[in-house]
Formats: C-alpha cells, structure tokens, sequence
C-alpha cells in the first residue's frame, strides 16, 4: 500500500466520477481511495476558471509506505480537582470549556444570552417589530456573534495547525459539510451554525461539562492577585481558573475588568460602513458571467491605500448574503453580515473600513476605557440620528462624489433604510480614507459603484488589548485569562477558537503529537 500527493485542474463544475477518472488515468491506476487535501478556485482568467485541487491517493499499485498522519492536539488526561469557570461560548470560549473538561478539570460556562433556539426567536421579533431583546441578538447568545454570521474558518494566523484541526474535525462531526476540512475558503453558513453549536453543547455537557445560560458575569471577587469568585445574580461561583472570553461587543464587561484592576492597552482597529450590491453584478464583475455552474457566488477581498492616510479594506465579505442589524444594546445602531451555507441570497455585501490609531486620529493619548467610551459614542450617534435601528444610507456613487442621496434602495436589511449624508455621520478622517478606497474599488470591480453603502461596521476588533503575563494570564494575576476577539489578540472564529484552545492547553499543561 502506497501513496502520491497529485495536484489537478479540474473545470468549475466537475463530478466526482469525472475526478476519480482523472485520477486514475494521470497514475495509471484502477483502485484507489482518495482524500481532496486542498481546493481553491482559480478566477484569474475569467475565460479559464476552474478548480485548483491537491489530492492524496491510497492505492495498492502505488509503491511506497502509505501518508503519515497529520500532527494532532493531544489533550492529557489529569488525575485533579481542579475546576474552571468560563465567560462567554463563542468559539473561544466553547473550545476553551471544552479542551478543559476533557483533560479533567470540572469546567462551567457562563454565557449571558440564552441558547441558539431562544436566541434565533429574539432576533426574528426584533427583525420583525423593532423590539430589541438585550439577551438575545446578534452580538449575545449561544455560539457568540459567529453563529449568526457567514461562519468563515479562514485565519491568517500562523503555527495553529493543530488547533485548527482540532476545530475543524469537531465542526464536522457535529454536522459541518466534509469539504470543510479542505477548501480554500469554507464556511458554515449561519443555517449550519445553529445546528452545529447546539450539538457541540451537547457533547460538552456529555463529557461533563456545565453550561449556565441567561448568566451575566456582573464582577469579580479578589484576593492579592488571585480571583476566587464570579459574581452573577444567582450568586458567586469559585472555581481554581477564570476565563473570560466575552467577544469585543461586551463593553460593560471590559468596564468592569478595568475597574479590579486588569491592565489593557488601546490598539489599531477599523471602521466604516457595509456595502451592498446585487450579487449578478459581483459575479460579472469577477467571473464576466451572471453564474458560474459549480460554484456558489463570486466573492471578492480589496485594499487601497486610501487617501495615503488611512488604508482602507473591505472585510467579511458575504456572498449571497444579508446586512444585520447587529447591535449590541438597546440605543446603539450597528451592523454587520451574514450568509447561509448555499450563499443564494439575492445581494452581496462586505464592510468597507479605515484602519484607524485612535490616539492618532484624535490627537492625543487615549486611555483603554476612553477608546470604549469613544466608540460606543459612535454606535450612539448612529442612532440617535436613525432615532432606532434603521441603516443610515446612500449610493456608492453619492458618497464618493458627496452628493444628495438617493431616497430609496432595494436591500437586504430588514429594519429599513435611511437616507442620510452617510460621510457627515463619520470622523473626517475616516470618511476621507473611505471616499478614496471607494473610488479605487470602482476601477478593480467593473459596476462596483452600482451599489449602496450603508450603517456603521465598528465590530472588525477589539479597540483594546489585554496585558499578558507569563503563561498568557492577565499581568498581575496569578488565574484569570482573557481569550478569543475579547483578549485583543484573535479575530474570526478561527483565530478566536485557537486562542482559547491554546489558553486551555497552557493551563493544563499539554503537549502535541
């Protein structure tokens, strides 16, 4: 039994059979198995696009010693007592709960929304009637804000082989599509999510794991550098270990953090807006065709350097996909995107940001609780000028050119638009950067200023950053952490996952295989 890695082109709307067939012919074989390693589509030439696949091949009429295993997480079995408390089940803080309980420690999740079913009927009356439920939206809940969103799982960030692995086959197991493990680019898909996060928590609770929904963490109990208690309004809950993984939407949390004492610094973040077209003129744009057989919808990833000030990038991008309305209290407007898994949604949409350094664009220094206070001050003023949760609008076109807007649009946001001098409703700067970014996005997308541009996106990261001791505790605390988009130091559901794995990996000790 032998084994060769074979790399193929193969057209965009191929078959199985025609890629076994091809496979046998290039080898000269007849039986075989095989497992797709890698696959990303290939759209340079829109005359030529196809799929780039990298395939392994198990066969007997191959000579040589068969493919060696993948390195793998290895979680050690502890013999202790010990227990751990974790805020927040996004994937940092789910995947940190989880390594945790199967090494041995007694783990209890804390999440402050309710779980992913409850959760999906508060977001369906608030896009239905405006009435927004503070316990149930799309920042709080079952999963974090990654549930209800596209469900990328791609990262940047480097040496999370295992980690990522280990998400990924457990994301599959709990009913996530097999080509996960391979594409370029998977996603989920939000309709997949709510089923995957509900049968991930079944098997945390299966292993023994606790999970406490509608349980805000309200403060802490400290002794010399050592937390003792949660403080919930069901009572104080000890436990050994304390990981707090809220996400980067929980402002009263970081409040109260700083207050006992955490120490954080402001860091580099981005925003802007969401821009929206309908999803044949991305695909013309990209592919020159309205649909491409084989392939869901055309997606797109662009940076400009703006106006030489602020660089400017579209980001989570969603292809056939919805704009949200994303808030995470009551008198703030934001939003964001999402899509389901076949991504066949009439619209396309992405953020559109400005990187900003905020002590920078203010002109002085800014203390990690003003970078809140500044930004929350922005989620307000969208509000306040919508007076709710309507999406302050206007065309690509009028943005760049500062002109009156237009006074309706077909979109896929559901609490409705609202027309406004979108750029007067930003800092300068950062309209600026935008207006320039826009203007380059125009000559790289043919039909790109066809679109709208809508809302504040203030969600791409955190405007914090947590300081981190040895072994990544919270300097000057002997056991509390700070994990996933909340620590300041992930973003994605990857990357935020990973995080809180490797947090749990350095509480316990372990090793890799």
């Amino acid at each position: 039994m032998g084994w060769k890695e074979v790399s193929l082109k193969l057209p965009a709307d191929y078959t199985e059979d025609e890629l076994r067939q091809r496979l046998g012919e290039d080898l000269g074989i007849g039986k075989f198995s095989y497992s797709i390693e890698h696959k990303s589509l290939d759209a340079r030439k829109k005359r030529q696009i196809h799929w780039l696949l990298r395939v392994t091949v198990v066969s007997d009429e191959i000579r040589g010693p068969a493919p060696d295993l993948p390195p793998t997480l290895n979680i050690p079995r502890l013999r202790t007592a010990k227990t751990a408390v974790v805020v927040g089940s996004g994937p940092a803080g789910f995947f940190c709960a989880f390594v945790l309980q199967k090494a041995g420690i007694r783990t209890t999740i804390l999440e402050r929304g309710s779980e992913v079913s409850k959760r999906a009927a508060g977001i369906r009356e608030f896009e239905t009637t405006g009435a927004f439920d503070a316990m149930n939206n799309y920042a709080f809940g079952e999963g974090g804000a990654g549930t209800f969103s596209d469900g990328k799982l791609t990262s940047r960030t480097k040496n999370i082989s295992r980690e990522r692995q280990f998400m990924i086959a457990h994301y599959i197991q709990a009913g996530a599509p097999e080509e996960t493990a391979y594409l370029a680019h998977p996603h989920l898909g939000s309709d997949n999510l709510r089923k995957i996060v509900r049968r991930l928590r079944e098997e945390f609770l299966a292993i023994g794991g606790t999970i406490l929904f509608e349980t805000l963490l309200e403060d802490l109990t400290l002794e010399q550098g050592t937390v003792t208690g949660a403080v919930t309004r069901s009572g104080v809950i000890g436990a050994d270990y304390f990981i707090i993984a809220p996400g980067h939407s929980a402002y009263e949390t970081y409040r109260m953090l700083i207050s006992r004492g955490v120490r954080f610094r402001t860091k580099d973040f981005a925003i802007g807006c969401r821009i929206e077209h309908p999803q044949e003129i991305i695909n013309l744009g990209q592919w020159g065709l309205r649909s491409l057989p084989g392939v869901k919808a055309a997606e797109y990833r662009l940076a400009s350097p703006g106006d030489g000030n602020l660089p400017v990038y579209t980001f989570c991008m969603c292809p056939g996909g919805s704009i949200i309305p994303a808030t995470a209290y009551r008198r703030t407007n934001i939003v964001n995107g999402m899509s389901l898994y076949q991504r066949n949604g009439k619209f396309a949409n992405a953020a559109c940001v400005a990187g900003i350094n905020l002590p920078r664009l203010l002109g002085r220094e800014i203390a990690p609780a003003e970078a809140l206070d500044w930004l929350e001050g922005l989620e307000e003023s969208f509000y306040t000028f919508a007076d709710g949760y309507q999406a302050p609008f206007c065309s690509i076109r009028n943005f760049i050119d500062a002109t009156e807007q237009v006074q309706t649009a077909d979109s896929s946001y559901p609490l409705g638009l609202r027309p406004a001098a979108l750029w007067e409703l930003l800092p300068p700067a950062v309209s600026s950067a935008l207006r320039e970014g826009l203007r380059d996005f125009t000559k790289k997308i043919k039909g790109f200023d066809q679109g709208n541009i809508m809302g504040l996106e203030s969600k791409t990261s955190s405007p914090v950053q947590v300081i981190q001791g040895q072994d990544n505790l919270c300097a000057g605390f002997s056991n509390l952490y700070l994990a996933g988009e909340g620590s300041g130091y992930a973003g994605g559901i990857i990357s935020s996952g990973t995080n809180g794995i490797k947090t749990a990996m350095s509480i316990i000790g372990g090793g890799y295989a």
